[in-house]
């Protein structure tokens, strides 16, 4: 397994729902797969995968993938204007602190330019317009951030550490999706989230439940 450069996160590392995805999909198995990630997940290079444990060629640990239980949370559906109006107010437009991550990265022309806004509710919300390539890793991608940027604040950046997905069918390359996250809960430094993703008719694509966790400040 490689993770091209153009899928990064922070920079340096691969973005943490895309490299999850492309560890899941590699492990295979009909259940609820769930991805710990035990250092940021490197990018253009060699990475194998044996028991579950995704390791580097130096052999350190890169991330562990395991079988789950179900993921019985879902964050309702907003229509997509509700999700375009959130996602103009993004706060990650003026405060970012990985502006090339390929999934919420504002500079990144490139990207999967998913931009979470905040609802009344507390929730976020974004459209995603599906790329011309659309693979496992894509909708994990795309279940990531949104959850991530419900926590997030100014001066408080948030990293992936866990993540579970369910894929129930992969979106129509150009279709405009809707997908929202939520804060459920934490403790310290840890957040606790979930996310959910829309295809163009309402349908539910996919879900997830993740554990995000602030960088230590300074």
């Amino acid at each position: 397994m490689i993770i091209e450069s153009r899928f990064n996160g922070p920079p340096g590392s691969g973005n943490g729902g895309w490299s999850a995805g492309l560890f899941a999909a590699a492990y295979g198995g009909p259940g609820v797969v769930e991805v710990t990630l035990r250092r940021p997940p490197p990018l253009e290079t060699p990475l194998t995968l044996a028991d579950g444990d995704v390791h580097d060629p130096e052999g350190n640990l890169v991330a562990e993938v395991r079988e789950t239980g179900q993921i019985e949370t879902v964050v309702p559906p907003v229509d997509l204007a509700t999700a375009r109006a959130a996602a103009a107010a993004y706060p990650g437009l003026v405060d970012h602190p990985f502006p090339g991550c390929y999934v919420c990265g504002p500079r990144r022309a490139d990207g999967l330019r998913i931009f979470p806004g905040r609802l009344p509710d507390g929730r976020t919300a974004a459209p995603f317009r599906v790329p011309a390539e659309v693979e496992v890793p894509t909708v994990w991608a795309a279940l990531d951030c949104p959850g991530g940027w419900s926590v997030i604040a100014p001066g408080r950046p948030y990293v992936l550490g866990r993540i579970a997905a369910a894929v129930r069918a992969l979106p129509a390359p150009g279709d405009e999706c809707v997908v929202t996250g939520a804060t459920v809960g934490g403790e310290g430094r840890k957040a606790l989230v979930h996310t959910s993703l829309y295809g163009p008719t309402g349908d539910l694509l996919g879900t997830a439940r993740a554990t995000w966790v602030a960088l230590p400040a300074g």
